[in-house]
This record gives C-alpha cells, structure tokens and sequence, in this order.
C-alpha cells in the first residue's frame, strides 16, 4: 500500500481529528514564541494597532485578530493593553480548538470574513502543510511517509512554485512547496477590509534555501523528528519572498528591526538605581533581558515581519 504524501500526513497530524492542534494542544507546552517571553511583544504590537487605529480615523469598532492563537497569550495580552482604544478594539482568536482566554476576548475557529484594524498571523505559516519533494536520479519526486516517519519516494513531481522560487537540483536536495502558503497569506490579507495584515514566522530567501528543507517537529520543549503521528508539532520555515509576492506590496522586516522602528528597544538600569529602588532595578533588569531576548538574531530576533497594509498608508518604518 502506497503511503500518504507529506502535505496529506502533515495535515492529518495537525488538523484531523486526533491531530495535534485538533486536540486542544498548546504551543506553549512544547516551544517557546515571543508572547510567552513577556509582555513586550504586545506592546509593539499595541503600537503598530495604534498607528493602523490613526490611519484609519479611529474606527469603531477597531479589530485586532490573531490567527492561529495557540494558546491565547498574544490575544490576551493584547486585550490587557487595549484601554488606550476607549473601548473600541474588539479582539479576537482564531484557533481550532478554544484556548482558556479573559472575558472581552472573543473566540473562533473560522477566519473573519471581513476586519478593520490588525490581523496577525503569529507562527501560523509555518504551520500549514506543504508538499515534500526531494531530488532523486536527476529527477524531483514526491516523498511520502508512514504514522512512524518512515519516507520512501514516489513519482516524480513538476512544479511552477518550485521553478520559481526553489528550484532544486543536486542529488539530495530536498524542499518544501510553498504554493498552498502564498494562497492561504492572499486570502487572508483580502479578508482585510481597512488597515493591515502581519505575518510573524522563521522563513528563508532565494539563494540560502536549507539544502534538506526545513522540515522538523517540535515536542515538550525539544526539536523532535518530523513524526506524523499526532505526538508532535510539525513545521517549516516560510519561504518569505514567495509569500511576499502574493499579496502585493509589503514591507519586510527582521523582528529586531521591526521592534525597534517600533520603539522597543534594550535600556540598562539607570546608574544607581539598585541602590535607590532595589525593586525597581529589578524590574528594569527582567525587562531589558526580555527584550534583548526578542531582539536576538540568533533566536526570535531572527523572525521576519511581513506587514501589508491595505487602504490606508500603515508601516514599521517611517521616513
């Protein structure tokens, strides 16, 4: 019997009914993202919903979604800092299976038709199953897998996509098709009526692809074998510029980068503050170390920000 192709075993391992995520999994059991580093990254995602709030001219109601919410953190955090909005910012999550949130966050499983304000997709990209293919005798075949990560390889496989933007030939090379992820980040900035979509994930260019892919899972806290079992999230890093060229223009960024046009950036203790205010010395030591550990390039640093912005003039940077 012929095995399941990788986008179908990853699928079922994430999304069907004994998936991974179908069963209420938290991301937060098994790694760590920004939102579980503290309260910073909400900030500068409250800062940047502020600039999208004023290009708008101050909607009512101004929305913030965050796809793929995993569980609720961002969203949550984002609602504790929503008084700056008088009461208009209606926040919601979007994840399959309903995360413990506060009173005043609103749940979905489905994607908004429509939004007015932020959309973010914090780590969802990554998430979407692709199809694996792999360079085999001078030709790109299909690899498929078994429940216990067996791969053996099938037919061979033409595909624009990877023409386009990973176009594979030594014996080995292996790559994960992005086209299913360019669609899903097309149709999610169009459900933007007014304001902008943000896209928060590890990703790779043309010209330094992973040789092998990136394909890898992720269980209680430590890098796992790829197993689509149900056991364990599954992933890959995002071809950026491919994505970035499916919804229009688009400004790109590092996180580092991005935080600090956001105005987040590393500040030491005052001197002589530990002897002034132990307390407050303290507190100013936990937050300068939370953000150096979002703004390292060698860890979350390295995510890429991808914000399009749609009917209003909205960036990172400004001249």
């Amino acid at each position: 019997m012929e095995l399941p192709d990788w986008h179908s075993a990853w699928r079922a391992a994430l999304y069907g009914p004994t998936g991974f995520f179908a069963r209420g999994a938290r991301p937060a059991d098994h790694f760590r993202t920004s939102p579980l580093v503290g309260p910073e990254l909400a900030e500068a995602v409250v800062e940047l919903l502020d600039r999208v709030d004023r290009a708008l001219d101050r909607p009512n109601p101004l929305d913030f979604v965050d796809v793929g919410a995993g569980g609720g953190e961002l969203a949550a955090q984002v609602h504790a800092l929503s008084g700056r909005f008088g009461g208009r910012l209606r926040v919601r999550a979007v994840e399959l299976a309903r995360p413990a949130l506060p009173a005043g966050v609103e749940w979905s499983s489905e994607l908004p038709d429509q939004v007015t304000g932020l959309v973010i997709a914090h780590e969802w990209l990554d998430s979407l199953p692709c199809r694996v293919v792999q360079v085999h005798g001078s030709r790109v075949v299909e690899v498929h897998v078994s429940a216990d990560g067996t791969e053996s390889l099938g037919d061979p496989v033409s595909s624009e996509w990877l023409d386009a933007w990973w176009p594979l030939s030594a014996e080995g090379q292996r790559a994960e098709i992005g086209s299913g992820r360019d669609a899903a980040w097309a149709d999610l900035v169009a459900r933007v009526a007014a304001g902008a979509a943000l896209a928060v994930d590890y990703g790779h260019f043309a010209g330094a692809r992973p040789f092998a892919g990136s394909l890898t899972g992720y269980r209680s806290g430590r890098q796992v074998a790829p197993v689509p079992d149900g056991s364990c999230d599954i992933t890959a890093h995002v071809a950026f510029d491919a994505v970035a060229a499916a919804a229009g223009p688009c400004e790109l960024l590092t996180q580092r980068e991005a935080l600090a046009a956001l105005g987040t950036s590393v500040e030491p203790p005052a001197a002589g503050l530990a002897a002034r205010d132990p307390l407050g010395w303290l507190a100013a030591s936990a937050r300068a170390g939370r953000v150096a550990e979002l703004r390292d390039p060698a860890g979350l640093g390295g995510f890429h920000w991808l914000l399009c912005p749609r009917s209003a003039p909205i960036g990172l940077v400004r001249a």
